[in-house]
């Protein structure tokens, strides 16, 4: 079964990570493209934009809400089956995120859902 690992865009590299995909919507800041050594870049595999502005409005009050009308737009995501398919072979995959909250991110909601789906 797929490992699936979350990091931060700002971490090194360590090859050990796997299969690295960007799992952002908007590139990260101060980052060059050549420079984050990802695999691949799946904007589609996050929130939309209206949902990303949307919780930031105010992370904590909305983050349980933000959390459900996400698994929502996943589950009618076509870009989720492209991406079980792309990582069926690889032990690892990271997520790659800029987000500074790594307790309350959109990669730790995806991160489960793809679990639960390769179970």
């Amino acid at each position: 079964m797929v490992r699936i690992a979350i990091k931060r865009v700002y971490e090194d590299f360590d090859p050990d990570d796997g299969y690295r995909v960007l799992v952002d919507r908007l590139w990260p800041r101060g980052v060059k493209k050549e420079a984050l050594l990802c695999n691949s870049w799946n904007k589609d595999l996050a929130p939309s934009s209206e949902l990303r502005k949307w919780v930031h409005q105010n992370k904590e009050e909305r983050w349980e809400l933000f959390a459900s009308l996400y698994i929502k737009q996943l589950g009618n995501s076509k870009a989720v089956d492209d991406f079980l398919l792309a990582i069926k072979d690889y032990e690892k995959v990271t997520l790659l995120t800029a987000t500074k909250s790594m307790e309350q991110n959109h990669a730790g909601i995806l991160k489960e859902y793809i679990e639960g789906l390769l179970r």
